[in-house]
């Protein structure tokens, strides 16, 4: 027992010195004290935040009232007992946002609110999100004040955040907040929509403070970005949570959910768009003065217009409309059986690009026959383009921070485009959904397994945000490019491949490395030449789902060995090392069966502890694996 604590205790040292802690280091060595004072600020994804009710609410025929304070954003119990009463607190009005009249709802604070969902025994390990992340940061002694979190209310628009909420006052508060209480600037850990919320932020930033003082500030308060599953081009599933419905593995039916996402302004926030239309830029807007009128909403280059599909795979949505008179949420039956010469024509079959969906077109197709589409063209013009910090229906340009790593997941069937058409019944089960079409590792296939025209990319998106999507960020790298690919479990090195310098020009840059069918790679892909000061980072992480990778003990070693090299001050290369990857925690040693003894013997050691029930879990860290961390400068 106490040699087992006394390997956690040079653990914890050594990473709390390095990593978040407030002492500076001061031993020959050892990390700077710059970069001892770190601060992880998250912003979660959609969903991703828990809600609390702030009304009192009578639910009839249940004893489970909502009072303040009760869960209502995940409490399972409530939905599935009193499913009515539970939508009043969370459906907001399409048009204004504003909150039902019998119940509010907001979003909780603290790092419990995206942690788990819905605690419980059952029900916890089901909504867990940022638990694990949490635990992993306990458990190398992080301090309980160096992790913060940015929870916000994923039901409005990012115009409306800051209405309501002050919500980017308040972020702005909490880097200058913790620059002082840790001495040091903050990483930046979004996820999903997070990233969207922390792209405006940004943007915002701009007309809040002096031009001269953006980019000062941004280099005081936040030292890097990590851009976790981000939906840099939009998602096709927005469209299928607009038309038909998103469950997300709710118990409930497709028409609630479409109910409840029409309610939420935030619902459009990841619609497809080109990434070849843009808008003109906000804050030389207000610079030079110039009124709203004169600006342009969206205007697109050339390349729009030459290529396919704006730049995706495929269309986003193919969808039946009648050719005659008639309302798609409506019966086309008629009750005598005399048919109209108009009811008997076949249906016109529409296709839509991403810029068609994003600029309005296909909304403004199909208004007639969907009572929801005007709802969407408000909001879609009111809170997107009309948006009086940025147009967030437009591509990414790279942020002007120091560090910016983009990590994701590749090679799962993703969504990327829809047939619909007319179901026959009123709204909000109108349309139903007659086909699907996937990207699966380089090519388009339908739901029944036919395979699809288009413009597949050279792999898969990470089963919700297609690679087209995710893949953006490989245009902010520079002229030459490091590209690496390694197992991702622990490896000595023999099975790394890399190719050094390769020439990129801000396009997509793919590898041609070899692949066994039998392993998960990692590939990174690093600046080689790049901006003075500024360094660019891609990681693309073989079958990461999109809500679990921020559970990705995977992801979470690499971030913490790219700190740990970046805050050393004797490192010689601009990223961590990728030839080996020894264990790192005493999960990480297992018991070798074909050897009968613990895998890496040089790092692990058989060492049982009272409790243990299984060899695997008796294999643990020597006393001086703390020294395998000095591999990584």
């Amino acid at each position: 027992m106490a040699a087992n604590e006394m390997t956690r205790d040079l653990r914890l040292v050594l990473l709390i010195a390095v990593l978040l802690t407030g002492a500076p280091c001061t031993t020959a060595g050892e990390p700077s004290g710059k970069y001892s004072k770190l601060s992880g600020i998250i912003i979660p994804g959609f969903a991703s935040t828990q809600l609390r009710a702030w009304s009192i609410l009578d639910c009839p025929y249940t004893p489970l009232d909502y009072n303040p304070l009760d869960l209502v954003w995940l409490d399972t119990t409530k939905l599935l007992s009193a499913v009515n009463c539970w939508l009043k607190c969370m459906l907001l009005d399409p048009y204004n946002q504003t909150d039902n009249p019998e119940c509010k709802s907001r979003a909780d604070t603290g790092l419990s609110a995206i942690t788990e969902l819905d605690p419980g025994y059952i029900t916890g390990p089901l909504s867990s999100i940022w638990k694990e992340w949490v635990t992993w940061c306990i458990e190398f002694g992080v301090e309980a004040n160096a992790v913060i979190a940015a929870p916000y209310d994923w039901r409005l628009s990012p115009a409306k955040l800051e209405e309501r909420d002050l919500y980017f006052h308040k972020l702005k508060l909490t880097f200058e907040t913790a620059l002082k209480t840790r001495g040091g600037p903050s990483l930046v850990f979004a996820h999903s929509l997070g990233n969207n919320v922390f792209r405006y932020f940004l943007e915002w930033l701009k007309l809040e403070i002096a031009p001269k003082r953006y980019t000062r500030w941004l280099d005081e308060h936040i030292h890097s970005y990590f851009a976790v599953g981000s939906p840099f081009l939009g998602s096709a599933q927005t469209i299928e949570s607009t038309l038909s419905g998103l469950t997300f593995g709710l118990p409930v039916s497709e028409g609630t959910a479409r109910l409840m996402s029409s309610s939420f302004g935030s619902s459009l926030w990841m619609l497809p768009h080109s990434k070849y239309c843009k808008t003109d830029n906000m804050y030389w807007k207000y610079i030079s003065g110039r009124s709203k009128k004169d600006h342009q909403v969206y205007y697109c280059d050339k390349e729009e217009f030459r290529t396919k599909y704006s730049g995706w795979p495929t269309n986003v949505v193919n969808i039946e409309i009648p050719s005659g008179s008639g309302s798609a949420y409506m019966s086309f039956g008629s009750a005598d059986g005399n048919l109209s010469s108009n009811e008997c024509r076949l249906p016109t079959l529409l296709s839509f690009s991403a810029r068609d969906v994003s600029n309005g077109n296909f909304f403004k197709a199909i208004k007639d026959y969907d009572p929801d589409s005007e709802r969407a063209l408000y909001q879609l013009n009111k809170s997107y383009h009309e948006d009086p910090v940025m147009n967030p229906l437009t591509p990414w340009e790279r942020p002007p921070l120091k560090n910016v790593f983009c990590i994701y997941g590749v090679d799962l069937r993703t969504e990327v485009g829809y047939y619909y058409a007319p179901s026959g019944k009123p709204y909000p089960d109108n349309w139903m959904k007659t086909d699907v079409i996937y990207e699966i590792e380089g090519s388009l296939y339908s739901r029944s397994g036919n395979l699809v025209d288009g413009i597949p990319g050279t792999s898969s998106g990470d089963e919700t945000v297609p690679y087209n999507s995710l893949s953006w960020c490989k245009t902010w790298l520079g002229p030459e490019v490091n590209i690496t690919r390694a197992p991702q479990l622990e490896h000595d090195g023999s099975d790394v491949q890399v190719q050094l310098n390769v020439e990129h020009i801000h396009e997509d840059i793919v590898s041609n490395m070899t692949r066994s069918p039998r392993v998960k790679y990692i590939t990174f892909y690093e600046d080689s030449e790049s901006l003075p000061g500024k360094r660019t980072a891609v990681w693309e992480i073989d079958k990461a789902n999109h809500r679990n990778i921020v559970r990705s003990p995977i992801m979470m070693r690499e971030i913490w060995l790219e700190m740990w090299h970046d805050a050393h001050a004797d490192k010689n290369k601009n990223f961590v090392t990728k030839s080996m990857r020894g264990p790192l925690r005493d999960d990480d040693c297992y018991w070798d069966y074909g050897k009968a003894r613990c895998a890496w013997s040089e790092h692990c050691e058989y060492r049982y502890i009272f409790g243990d029930v299984h060899l695997g879990q008796s294999c643990r860290l020597k006393n001086s694996s703390a020294d395998n961390l000095y591999f990584y400068i």
